[in-house]
């Protein structure tokens, strides 16, 4: 006869169940690959970025043709590095607002889906959320946007070569011009984001962005008044184009670097209101 000697349950293996907060902690750089692959994968990011580029490309061989054909005589050194940072810059003007739309859809596609709820449950935090998806779009769209106006750059210059019209790439101020154009069309993306996440609409966050790009500015210029004329400087648009090196002369005795602390200010702005909303508001 056999006896089975029993432990104690005291000497029983103990088994450590994981708790809530270590099966929700999700780390940074893991957002940061999921909001990448989610950029990705969405079907107006290709469009997007393909319009930005082919629009860049097609303004810049447009505009150095026709500056080449007016061109006539001798053309100053330092007018020819004008000429080729205008035509280097120029399709900006229209990419921004490719990049405004592609900002708003990339978060107002989430709410619209419904896909942001699980995104947040994931997060319980939520706004390691929306810096994630600030970060993954701003350096999409400089590295889009640096492709953009570097090849504005390239197709311009033969053009305008033939009319004995050159400045290098290195140049300075056309530097500032190709890398100023991709940071501005980074930015505005950026402020696109945030918007869209105040307005949590497709629709509705590109018809505010767009309004404060384009209308805002316009509507500021028909009012006779001279606070009217003293804020068209500060709005984000003018800022943008004229501190960014897009653009040179731009009124209201602002410097390159103060115009650049004020775009900064228009995207701090509505990240923060976005990041206080996504805090406070159901998914």
């Amino acid at each position: 006869m056999t006896t089975e000697t029993l432990k104690p349950a005291s000497q029983a293996p103990r088994l450590r169940m994981p708790s809530a907060a270590s099966t929700n902690r999700v780390r940074f750089p893991g957002i940061l690959r999921s909001e990448a692959i989610k950029l990705r994968s969405l079907r107006s990011t290709v469009w997007s970025y393909a319009v930005l580029v082919l629009i860049s490309l097609g303004l810049a061989a447009l505009m150095a043709a026709t500056l080449a054909s007016s061109i006539e005589g001798q053309v100053p050194a330092e007018a020819q590095t004008a000429i080729v940072m205008q035509v280097s810059s120029f399709p900006v003007a229209l990419g921004q607002l490719v990049a405004a739309v592609l900002g708003v859809l990339f978060i107002a596609g989430e709410y619209g889906t419904g896909m942001i709820r699980s995104t947040l449950s994931s997060v319980p935090r939520r706004l390691p959320v929306l810096w994630a998806k600030s970060l993954v779009l701003f350096a999409t769209t400089f590295l889009v946007g640096l492709v953009s106006t570097v090849g504005a750059y390239l197709i311009g210059s033969p053009l305008l070569a033939a009319s004995d019209v050159a400045a290098p790439l290195t140049d300075p101020d056309v530097l500032r011009a190709v890398v100023g154009g991709a940071l501005y069309l980074a930015l505005i993306a950026v402020f696109a984001l945030g918007v869209g996440t105040v307005v949590r609409s497709s629709a509705g966050g590109i018809a505010v962005v767009l309004g404060i790009i384009l209308i805002l500015p316009t509507v500021l210029q028909l009012i006779p008044a001279d606070w009217a004329a003293n804020m068209i400087p500060y709005l984000l648009s003018d800022a943008g184009l004229g501190g960014l090196g897009i653009e040179s002369g731009t009124p209201g005795g602002l410097e390159p670097w103060q115009q650049l602390l004020v775009v900064l200010g228009w995207v701090v702005a509505s990240l923060s209101a976005g990041a206080i909303l996504m805090k406070r508001r159901d998914a």
